[in-house]
């Protein structure tokens, strides 16, 4: 053996032959190769159990048994078969888990609304005295909604409340009879929403406070008609107003001004509209009696009918559950192919139901002959002129009539020219 110096003298080591070296080298190999085979035959022989039970085993991870089966490895394979048979369970169970979840929810919500009217709770008055309150609170006005439209507003309404009218460039002559009849009953406070710039520029030009306004029409309602059309879109736009804390009588412009509505309107519910009645049980309800005479003794079932709120006049408050209406009627509107008015009556009627909850808003009934619509006008009062010579309405709508410009004008020149033979030319109904 040759003895080596290492440089710098310091230590001194032994220096291993070629042949040395060789021998060290194919065992290093060896030993490799036997753990590498050993880790194949068995991945998890240095795992703890609580290990291989934490581990996913993918497919590929799947040991080769050795000849006999490895005890391990059946036992994985049970447990496996046993979580299986766990998550099948709980799938079936699942169903029943959610209706409880729901169930819980109901619950809860109803315990949280209990909760809140319990903070107001009063005493019961003596017997006849009692009396619930349809009057909801005013919501605290939001400026930052639309801060333009809130510094218009202010100049415009009184009292917080104000006519709003919505309309396009396609129903220009029926909006001008319209505000000029506002114009005429010495209504200041009045506003026109402008869909298009050409509405914007027709207002201006005759003095008439305008909003311009661009509305994006439903794809549910396109091709339903100008006047389904911008009903649709009023929501939308109607719900700024009243988060900007504004009363809004919300008007179509087929309708006539011969007085000033707000001295008229009661207040006392969140929506107060005018309704398509032209008959005190028509208009404010009556008992229907449903016979059925296959069911003999109980053939008849009485039912409960009134005709719908117009949607083309009405007032509401700013309060929770006004904008609750409109962003009901206003979602409907966008996904469903529907009359907004078929809409806006049934949120206000239905009542709550398993897997829906009803709207809880106030709502009041307009008096029928002081917010007329046109089928009264032209079947019972123009149909009695001695009894209703000195009748006149606060607004008349033509609601009832596709004619609409030309029985406004008959409206006007009959009311507000006198000419008592204007409507006598047109029949009751259309033709």
């Amino acid at each position: 053996m040759v003895l080596g110096k290492k440089e710098g003298g310091l230590f001194r080591s032994s220096s291993p032959s070629s042949n040395d070296r060789s021998k060290l080298g194919l065992a290093i190999l060896a030993g490799i190769m036997v753990g590498a085979l050993w880790a194949y035959l068995h991945p998890h022989a240095f795992m703890s159990a609580s290990e291989v039970s934490g581990r996913k085993i993918r497919k590929r991870d799947t040991p080769i048994a050795p000849q006999g089966g490895d005890p391990l490895v059946s036992e994985l394979e049970k447990k496996i078969r046993m979580l299986e048979l766990q998550v099948t369970t709980l799938r079936g169970e699942n169903s029943e888990i959610k209706s409880a979840l729901d169930l819980s929810n109901q619950e809860k919500k109803s315990a949280q609304q209990q909760l809140m009217a319990s903070r107001s709770r009063v005493k019961a008055g003596k017997f006849g005295t009692v009396a619930g309150t349809t009057t909801h609170p005013e919501i605290i006005p939001d400026k930052s909604v639309n801060p333009e439209l809130a510094q218009l507003l202010e100049k415009i309404a009184i009292n917080r409340e104000l006519i709003v009218g919505v309309s396009n460039k396609n129903v220009a002559p029926m909006l001008q009879v319209w505000f000029e009849s506002i114009k005429q009953s010495g209504i200041t406070n009045y506003l026109v929403v402008a869909l298009d710039d050409e509405t914007a520029k027709f207002c201006k030009d005759h003095d008439v406070p305008a909003y311009r306004k661009d509305a994006t029409i439903p794809k549910s309602l396109a091709g339903t008609g100008d006047n389904h059309a911008i009903s649709g879109t009023k929501f939308h736009i109607l719900r700024e107003f009243l988060v900007l804390g504004y009363s809004v009588l919300l008007s179509d412009v087929d309708i006539v001004y011969l007085q000033n509505p707000f001295k008229f309107l009661q207040r006392d519910c969140d929506v107060e509209a005018m309704t398509d009645g032209h008959t005190n049980a028509t208009a404010y309800g009556y008992n229907d009696v449903f016979d059925d005479p296959k069911m003999g003794w109980s053939r008849y079932a009485h039912t409960m009918r009134i005709w719908v709120f117009n949607s083309g006049l009405f007032y509401l408050r700013p309060t929770v559950p006004s904008i609750e209406l409109l962003d009901r009627v206003a979602t409907r509107l966008a996904r469903e192919k529907a009359w907004d008015q078929a809409v806006i009556n049934e949120e206000l009627f239905f009542p709550s139901r398993p897997g829906y909850n009803g709207l809880h808003a106030s709502k009041r009934v307009m008096d029928r002959f002081l917010f007329m619509n046109s089928k009264l006008l032209f079947t019972d009062i123009r149909g009695d002129p001695s009894q209703y010579a000195n009748f006149r309405p606060v607004t008349i709508h033509v609601n009832y009539h596709p004619d609409k410009y030309n029985r406004m004008l008959a409206i006007v020149d009959y009311y507000v020219k006198g000419k008592k033979d204007a409507l006598a030319k047109f029949p009751v109904g259309s033709e």
